[in-house]
């Protein structure tokens, strides 16, 4: 089996994400898959892309939830309903469990920055790390035979003939919404770091022990949507509205 590092990493290169203001666009789920296809090990592959059986190997992904809260049955009916959108990919956890379970030493955790990643050369595709993996983070390549994963991009973030604005990873730089943030969560200066103390970042199910270095932003509270038509500019008097009718009434009047 492999080892963690004995001591915590100096550097925890990882990712925030903002949950407040991904708006579900897949950006950063296809220029991933454009990226790792063309660089770092083995291409990405996909299986039967235009048939009926599709699958394939992507190391980002984005679920989507509607929440309704207690009480509401659609959006508009009660105060917090909302779409949250979810991107998943590895986190990097410093006490990785697809780490200590790899009998071949191909899953490892960098010392210098706390990355994890796969030696593909090692990798005997046994699916270990996959089952282990709390998060679903891990894939099997079944072209190639070996399971893939998010490297951060390690192949940008220390590639000196980049332009400094690119030596992020492909996820992060091509985000419309600015809803994803790389850099240094073991620096308590960094921006990343200092973003997670402002908006309460959280680790994904902390309950399972894996300590994840990446983060999410919560979503902001946000006003009842009854109560914020209220405010609205006036014009026919609807102050007897409720529910979704106030708040298609407010909508209105911002257009």
């Amino acid at each position: 089996m492999t080892s963690l590092p004995a001591l915590p990493t100096p550097k925890k290169l990882g990712l925030v994400i903002d949950l407040d203001v991904c708006v579900g666009c897949h950006a950063c789920v296809v220029n991933c898959k454009e990226w790792n296809t063309g660089g770092y090990g083995a291409a990405l592959s996909d299986q039967h892309p235009y048939g009926a059986d599709v699958s394939g190997a992507w190391l980002n992904r984005v679920h989507s939830f509607e929440v309704v809260p207690e009480g509401g049955e659609i959006v508009g009916e009660a105060g917090e309903a909302r779409i949250v959108h979810f991107p998943k990919s590895c986190l990097h956890c410093e006490d990785a469990p697809c780490v200590t379970v790899c009998p071949t030493g191909a899953s490892y955790k960098r010392t210098e920055d706390g990355i994890v990643l796969v030696d593909e050369e090692k990798c005997i595709g046994c699916g270990l790390c996959a089952w282990s993996c709390p998060y679903g983070a891990r894939e099997m390549d079944l072209a190639a035979g070996v399971m893939k994963k998010c490297t951060l991009c390690i192949d940008r973030i220390y590639n000196e003939t980049l332009e400094e604005l690119d030596r992020q990873p492909a996820c992060v730089r091509t985000c419309p919404a600015n809803a994803r943030h790389f850099g240094d969560l073991g620096d308590p200066s960094s921006v990343v770091s200092m973003m997670v103390a402002a908006r309460g970042g959280i680790d994904l199910m902390p309950e399972q022990g894996t300590r994840p270095v990446n983060k999410y932003l919560p979503p902001r509270p946000r006003k009842p949507l009854a109560a914020s038509a209220g405010q609205m500019p006036k014009g026919e008097d609807t102050s007897g509205a409720t529910g979704f009718f106030a708040w298609l009434d407010g909508m209105l009047d911002r257009i």
